[in-house]
């Protein structure tokens, strides 16, 4: 096993795959298919013909599947990367908390002033001058 193959642990252990990654192929499947379905119609509606249709249809699907599982498997992130995507997830995740914290504060009605709801009080307002 050389250097290269070598993968370092801290950031393949902390990998966990997210919602997103376990859908990336059924993405890439829908997208193929739509392709497929777009080639396909524009031959059939050059040519008039439904096995000529068919078979464009089933070459667009397979040919753009495939280039598309190569290009995601191009791609692997390093170490920069990981923690930019653990930081950016941090972040995702402070915002959601902040948001569900916010649904349950009062967001109108008396006694709520804009500092309440997270803005200063005259910041981005015209005064009348």
């Amino acid at each position: 096993m050389t250097k290269r193959d070598k993968k370092d642990p801290s950031v393949t252990n902390s990998l966990q795959p997210t919602r997103r990654d376990r859908f990336l192929p059924a993405e890439l499947l829908g997208i193929s298919a739509g392709l497929g379905v777009f080639v396909g119609l524009i031959v059939l509606i050059a040519t008039r013909e439904f096995i000529l249709a068919g078979v464009a249809l089933g070459v667009a699907f397979i040919l753009s599947l495939v280039l598309m599982a190569l290009f995601a498997l191009a791609f692997k992130p390093n170490a920069a990367e990981v923690e930019d995507i653990h930081e950016q997830d941090v972040e995702a995740q402070e915002k959601a908390a902040e948001r569900s914290g916010d649904a349950a504060r009062p967001t109108s009605g008396p006694g709520v002033t804009d500092a309440a709801q997270g803005e200063a009080p005259d910041e981005g307002r015209p005064t009348g001058h």
